[in-house]
């Protein structure tokens, strides 16, 4: 049976898994449903806030993610019936990606985890609103290495996004496959291509998340945060 401790890399998802992006998206929102009067359920917000992010990528793989937020704004406002936003308030809501806050425990569980694996980060956002990410929220965290969908020209869960974090696994720290544990909240964006890989995967599943989900349920191991692999991985070296 394998076990947590037989994994040298923990391959992370960012938004969802370490950064609470539904709340963050939720805020963002705010100044387009004041401005209308609006108010929806939670559900209903972000079911079409990941609809209209998802069409985007795919339609504009290679855009960065903080312009991919002001381009699907007014997506997201006509599916709501709302008046379309300004310019002005397209560029803000691209621009709150790395103010969006960590969850409680990323920053101690991460700094735990580190003692056994390699941290590597595989995210969907672009290189700037990650490094404010890591100076802000995720500040006192440190990963072994940094991909972008920016870096690779693709948006999870695109394959290339996969077989360019093997690639540089491979030739940074001489890590297999095997060796490699997806480590994220989303089904949609992580658990299922990866599987489609050949990658195990621990589902860090955060209760009551919406955006991610399909259904399906694909992982390896499962845990509500990421404090509790931490945890689960201590348990085991002690033996």
């Amino acid at each position: 049976m394998t076990r947590l401790t037989d994994f040298k890399l923990l391959c992370f998802d960012v938004y969802g898994t370490l950064i609470d992006w539904e709340t963050g998206v939720l805020n963002g929102l705010q100044p387009l449903l004041s401005a209308n009067n609006a108010t929806f359920t939670r559900e209903k917000l972000l079911t079409v806030y990941h609809e209209c992010e998802a069409a985007q990528q795919s339609k504009t793989p290679d855009m960065k993610y903080q312009d991919l937020l002001a381009t699907i704004l007014p997506h997201v406002a006509a599916k709501l019936g709302l008046q379309a936003p300004s310019d002005e308030q397209c560029q803000q809501f691209g621009a709150t990606v790395g103010q969006w806050p960590a969850f409680p425990d990323s920053v101690g569980a991460l700094q735990r985890l580190a003692r056994h694996y390699k941290l590597v980060v595989l995210s969907n956002v672009d290189v700037e609103s990650f490094r404010k990410s890591l100076a802000g929220p995720l500040a006192g965290a440190h990963f072994d290495t940094i991909i972008t969908a920016q870096d690779v020209g693709s948006y999870k869960p695109d394959q290339r996004n996969f077989e360019h974090m093997l690639r540089v696994v491979r030739d940074k720290f001489s890590v297999t496959r095997e060796q490699v544990l997806q480590t994220a909240q989303s089904q949609f964006h992580d658990h299922e291509p990866a599987r489609k890989q050949g990658i195990k995967s621990s589902w860090i599943y955060r209760p009551g998340a919406v955006m991610g989900n399909t259904g399906g349920e694909i992982y390896d191991w499962k845990f509500a945060t990421l404090g509790e692999m931490a945890d689960a991985l201590e348990k085991e070296l002690a033996g």
